[in-house]
């Protein structure tokens, strides 16, 4: 009985087959693709030539990842339903692809656990790097990461450390100018419906609402009515800002305007506002956070403090493959975007 040397009809030529056909071991024909000077010139030609006999043409993929050169790039966020994180991960995206390289997506529900074993998955497939926004204000997950010399660059992140590339936006900026929007329309019972204060954006962003309000010589506690939004256990999601606004609409002294921490909780908002036959802007006002696509398509197009999700996704993706390893922080201006939601039509 003999062993044929050549591959099953249809099949892809292996490192196997040509092994086989050259006599040699799969090892010896690994050092002729990889470290040719390292074998015997009359070795070398025998597997050269049954490379060509065979047609065999080397995976570039299993290569690099062989060799700790991965196209693939990593990126752990809180939510990847959330638009914020879907924009900026097609900002990433793009970057990559002009580099040959390509983004494996992933959620952490905002859980570090989860995030612990997903960055732990990411370093056994020898990534190229991994962008992350980080679960918690504590670095302790990424040493798995830095155990295996792979590169991390935080976006959105808390500031956990001066040692990593950063990219975020000015959160307490952003939420100052929307505020200080509605206090120009003349607003002073103004409803801030939050996210989960263990979130650094929530954070800056409330102390963005109370700058406002002081530096307009107003007392928060008098004029401002604030709330945690949550529902099913998540926070920064349409159905947290439909339960934030209900409590906050059910005050004895409701508010005229409302400023949620990001679209998705306005525009859960708005659907509570409707339910209970408010009109927007005329009894209460709305401004959103991050500006995704969908804030200008509303039936009431949105006013919402714009981020460029897009271009903070490029903006990570360009740290993560700057040569040098230099660290960097990058922090990009909010744009308040005035439409109907706040001012009606024109």
């Amino acid at each position: 009985m003999t062993t044929s040397s050549a591959p099953h009809a249809g099949a892809r030529p292996s490192v196997k087959d040509v092994a086989a056909l050259a006599g040699v071991s799969v090892g010896t024909v690994s050092h002729v693709l990889n470290h040719p000077e390292r074998v015997a010139g009359a070795t070398r030609e025998r597997v050269e030539s049954a490379i060509a006999e065979l047609g065999f043409v080397r995976s570039e993929a299993a290569r690099r990842l062989r060799h700790g050169g991965s196209s693939l790039v990593g990126v752990l966020v809180h939510d990847i339903s959330n638009p914020f994180f879907t924009e900026a991960a097609r900002g990433i995206e793009d970057r990559l692809r002009e580099d040959g390289r390509l983004p494996m997506v992933a959620s952490t529900d905002s859980d570090p656990e989860r995030e612990r074993e997903l960055m732990a998955l990411l370093a056994s497939m020898d990534v190229r790097g991994v962008i992350v926004t980080p679960s918690a204000s504590t670095l302790d997950n990424l040493a798995v990461l830095a155990g295996r010399g792979i590169r991390v660059v935080l976006m959105d992140p808390p500031p956990i450390s001066a040692e990593l590339s950063t990219v975020s936006g000015d959160d307490v900026a952003g939420a100052r100018a929307a505020v200080e929007h509605l206090l120009s329309l003349g607003h002073r019972r103004i409803g801030f419906v939050n996210g989960p204060l263990t979130v650094r954006q929530s954070v800056d962003r409330r102390d963005g609402v109370i700058r406002a309000l002081t530096e307009a010589g107003l007392d928060p506690a008098d004029c401002l009515l604030e709330v945690e939004a949550v529902a099913d256990g998540a926070g920064y999601t349409a159905a947290a800002g439909a339960a934030g606004a209900w409590v906050l609409l059910g005050d004895a002294r409701p508010p005229s305007a409302l400023f949620c921490a990001n679209d998705q909780i306005a525009i859960g908002a708005m659907r509570v506002l409707r339910e209970r036959g408010l009109s927007i802007p005329g009894d209460v006002a709305i401004v959103g956070y991050d500006d995704v696509s969908v804030a200008a398509e509303l039936i009431t197009p949105l006013t919402s403090v714009r981020q460029p999700l897009a271009e903070i996704g490029r903006a990570a993706a360009d740290l993560l493959l700057a040569d040098g390893g230099s660290v960097a922080h990058v922090v990009f201006p909010p744009e308040l975007v005035v439409r109907e939601s706040t001012v009606g039509k024109a």
